[in-house]
């Protein structure tokens, strides 16, 4: 089938927002000082202006159809269960034993190393890299007052396993934006995804270890109180999640277990617990209207023909599936460099890289993962992040971005396993 050539001012609502948000931030050298549902809100304003000829009561339809798409309503969603999963996981103090058996079965001499796969659990657990650097980074600090220099490389491995789960975990809203504008199932891309994110851990751990060991920390060692069986629900996510069971069940049983663990341990009350639960989803509600918005924008871009101009100019020089994947891989590092959000630059990138894995035979197993690792691999080393800013800010800003960057040894290791994936890792011939 032949491609239209559709229109390059139809993009103009995406380049308004990536201009508006870019400039406004590089100015006042603050990439969270812009709301960024303001941002959106401005492009879709310019929008609904473009294209006279078009009637305002169909672009308002167009912009109704995509914000209420089928897809976004159920990302939402599981974006809301995931937000009160983890919000009573915090409050039934399942990170806080995590962090402390880590704590008390790691060699001190493996505590840096520990300290990251430790973050990778966490964030494998709750799906948030920003919530993992918080509930680590302190114990980052910790170890620094006792052994001091090691504050850079112990928040390096904070941030980087963090990243890890943010990447990898069945919850993370990096995992459900991809899947969703994809259309696949979470096991499925989790599956073609464990093979770009371990062996990267891996080697970071080994990294760690070697190149920085520590000596005796006793000022950190026991006595560290923790419960097994507040770790439960984390490890029923995931493994409900790799059997197969719809995300939303997972979630809505894993929230039960939850609640049921924190009232035997009297760690938690049944009304404390929905006031967990509300917190949780309250935390998700701005992204939730954020994916909606973006939603009605990428449907006026499609009305007005920009989806088909970037298809018919991008397919020109992409020759073959691994083209695709470097083209869809290129495009989602751009988008979140320029706006440093890794969900928002997946549900940017995501329609259309599902239409050109479609029209260049690439599995769309593939084309999640790679969303999903390229973004995670920006954001994981943006001084301006998300992830390095709430690092720094545990220490009061004491530290430079850069000092963690250059012990920031996992992003970097992802993108590169990444890029032989495309390279090397065949996908099988699709039907």
């Amino acid at each position: 089938m032949e491609l239209r050539r559709g229109n390059f001012w139809a993009l103009t609502p995406l380049m308004v927002f990536i201009l508006v948000y870019l400039i406004t931030s590089l100015v006042l050298n603050d990439f969270y000082k812009m709301p960024i549902l303001v941002a959106f809100l401005f492009s879709a304003m310019v929008g609904f202006l473009l294209f006279p000829r078009f009637s305002f009561h169909h672009k308002i339809e167009e912009f109704s159809k995509g914000a209420g798409d089928s897809g976004i309503m159920l990302m939402i969603l599981i974006f809301l269960l995931a937000g009160a999963f983890a919000e009573v996981g915090k409050s039934m103090g399942a990170v806080q034993s995590t962090v402390n058996i880590a704590l008390s079965y790691l060699s001190p001499s493996l505590l840096i190393a520990g300290l990251f796969l430790t973050a990778c659990f966490i964030s494998l657990s709750l799906g948030t890299s920003v919530g993992t650097v918080v509930a680590l980074a302190p114990i980052a600090v910790g170890i620094n007052e006792s052994v001091p220099g090691t504050l850079a490389v112990g928040l390096g491995a904070v941030v980087g396993g963090s990243m890890f789960g943010d990447n990898l975990s069945m919850i993370s809203d990096t995992t459900i934006a991809a899947t969703r504008t994809q259309g696949v199932d979470m096991r499925d891309k989790f599956k073609v995804n464990f093979w770009i994110a371990v062996p990267a851990a891996l080697i970071a751990f080994l990294l760690y270890t070697f190149l920085n060991p520590i000596g005796d920390i006793s000022a950190l060692q026991g006595p560290h109180e923790y419960s097994l069986i507040k770790i439960l629900p984390y490890i029923f996510i995931l493994v409900a999640a790799l059997l197969g069971l719809h995300v939303i069940w997972v979630l809505v049983l894993g929230i039960v277990m939850t609640i049921s663990i924190g009232i035997l341990t009297d760690s938690l009350d049944f009304w404390g617990s929905l006031t967990s639960m509300n917190a949780g989803m309250a935390s998700m509600f701005e992204l939730s209207i954020v994916c909606m918005t973006i939603g009605g924008i990428v449907g006026l871009i499609k009305y007005y023909g920009g989806i088909d101009y970037i298809l018919y100019h991008v397919s020109r020089w992409i020759k073959s599936p691994r083209g695709a994947e470097f083209g869809i891989a290129t495009l989602t590092a751009f988008v979140n460099a320029a706006i440093a959000n890794n969900t928002i630059t997946i549900l940017i990138v995501g329609p259309l890289a599902k239409d050109i894995s479609i029209k260049n035979n690439v599995d769309l197993k593939r084309s999640a993962s790679i969303l999903d690792t390229i973004s995670c691999f920006v954001q994981g080393f943006l001084p301006y992040g998300a992830q390095v800013l709430a690092a720094m800010a545990v220490t009061s800003m004491t530290i430079s971005p850069f000092d963690i960057l250059s012990n920031l040894y996992y992003p970097y290791l992802l993108g590169l396993s990444a890029i032989l994936f495309i390279l090397f890792k065949k996908q099988k011939a699709l039907v």
